[in-house]
């Protein structure tokens, strides 16, 4: 069963960084496709940032693309994603996603506040 586990969310005022891990932590050494959806209030999850297995192959939503850096460690389910330069709109929940056979896994979530 995958359990993924995301941390590094607080709350930054406009202009400033945050760095989000997360870790599969059942089979960390297993190697997977992930990527990190964001949810702000009221509305849908977007994928904002993904990842390929092998860490080739990225693509960004328009939104964060120069501002948003994501990331894996070789061989392992680990990923992270560089924030900087945070919006207001910036603001919300980001998930962890990892397909793994056909399916989406999505972590707890953590919580992202940029204030003005």
């Amino acid at each position: 069963q995958v359990q993924l586990v995301e941390s590094g969310g607080d709350s930054v005022q406009a202009g400033g960084s945050l760095r989000l891990s997360c870790t599969s932590v059942n089979d960390p050494l297993r190697v997977n496709p992930m990527g990190w959806f964001h949810q702000a209030p009221g509305k849908g999850r977007e994928l904002v940032a993904h990842i390929s297995a092998n860490g080739r192959m990225i693509k960004y939503s328009d939104g964060v693309k120069g501002r948003f850096t994501i990331s894996r460690d070789k061989g392992k389910n680990t990923a992270y994603l560089q924030m900087t330069n945070l919006r207001v709109e910036d603001s919300g929940m980001y998930y962890c996603v990892l397909n793994r056979q056909g399916s989406d896994y999505l972590g707890q979530g953590t919580q992202v506040t940029v204030s003005a």
